[in-house]
């Protein structure tokens, strides 16, 4: 496996070059060497000025590789602005679009060990018609049957929300247990992968109290079907558990929590670790993880962005 990392710069509106810099600051030099920042080189080196950080850029691609760790090395695409943190929405989306295309065409060509995504605006990826970078790298890898999944880790515990980013009233219906069961396979596959290690995964009902298990239920008609085919597969699972006391103390017995719905379980893990953790897309043919947090627009140029999480997804990929 290749040692080369690829960081796509992300957003243009966001904190994305003030946690590059400082995460840059913390790597070590033979670190630094593998990097490929994807991203507009004026755009990035205006942002820094403005920032007052010092760090000299230079562009790379792969015939002409600088080994030089002094230099952050970034492959150029192209972008349109004139303020450096006021860039058009139209512009951005092009921008963010172009730079997964490449990221993406860079990984199928073997040369890569894995992406790192910096936060990007999921209304930015409207034109592709897919809701966010999970999807959309999913929809480019062909994956089928929605059986990439969403992981976000740290060393404690990871969670996994089975409906990413859609509407609470959209949840039920786009729940069946033929949905879980691929998902949850994803899960126990890639992170045995990842980790070395079989987990025990707990699922998360998805009504309070678990609907108390009435027959009309998602969890009489939906979870529980699909737990009972994921048994006889041998995966390590129990449920379906109910949310509200979960993450008091039981879901130490656990490695992964899968829950129905996004903030049913990142709320709480988010709560417990911060910025201390990554967000990795299982299923695809190449490795991606991205700081799990957004770009975070209300603290541009504030210069108190926290990097802590793009620092381990750095760490992450160059310790696969």
């Amino acid at each position: 496996m290749s040692q080369n990392i690829i960081i796509v710069a992300g957003d243009p509106n966001s904190i994305n070059s003030e946690i590059i810099f400082k995460t840059w600051k913390k790597l070590e030099n033979k670190i630094k060497k593998k990097i490929y920042l994807i991203g507009n080189l004026r755009l990035i080196n205006l942002q820094f000025k403005k920032l007052k950080y010092k760090i000299q850029l230079i562009e790379a691609d792969d015939k002409n590789r600088p080994i030089n760790s002094n230099f952050l090395n970034i492959i150029d695409i192209p972008l349109i602005f004139k303020d450096p943190f006021n860039v058009s929405t139209n512009e951005s989306s092009k921008y963010v679009i172009k730079s997964l295309n490449l990221a993406h065409k860079l990984m199928l060509s073997k040369k890569y060990r894995g992406i790192i995504n910096c936060p990007i605006n999921k209304q930015l990826l409207k034109k592709s018609k897919i809701i966010g970078v999970t999807e959309y790298l999913a929809s480019m890898c062909k994956v089928n049957n929605h059986s990439e999944a969403m992981m976000i880790h740290n060393e404690n515990l990871s969670v996994v929300p089975l409906t990413t980013h859609i509407n609470i009233k959209d949840v039920s219906k786009n729940l069946n247990s033929s949905l879980i069961i691929r998902k949850v396979i994803t899960v126990n596959k890639y992170f045995k992968k990842l980790f070395k290690k079989t987990p025990k995964i707990g699922v998360l009902g998805l009504n309070p109290h678990n609907g108390e298990l009435i027959k009309s239920s998602e969890e009489i008609q939906k979870i529980i079907p699909a737990l009972k085919v994921l048994k006889k597969k041998k995966v390590k699972i129990d449920g379906p558990l109910v949310s509200d006391t979960l993450f008091i103390d039981n879901f130490k017995k656990y490695d992964v929590i899968i829950g129905m719905y996004h903030d049913q379980v990142l709320g709480p893990f988010k709560s417990m670790f911060h910025f201390n953790a990554i967000n990795i897309t299982l299923g695809l043919k190449y490795i991606r993880v991205s700081p799990d947090h957004g770009p975070a627009q209300d603290l541009i140029g504030k210069k108190k962005s926290n990097y802590l999480s793009l620092l381990k997804c750095v760490k992450f990929i160059n310790n696969l």
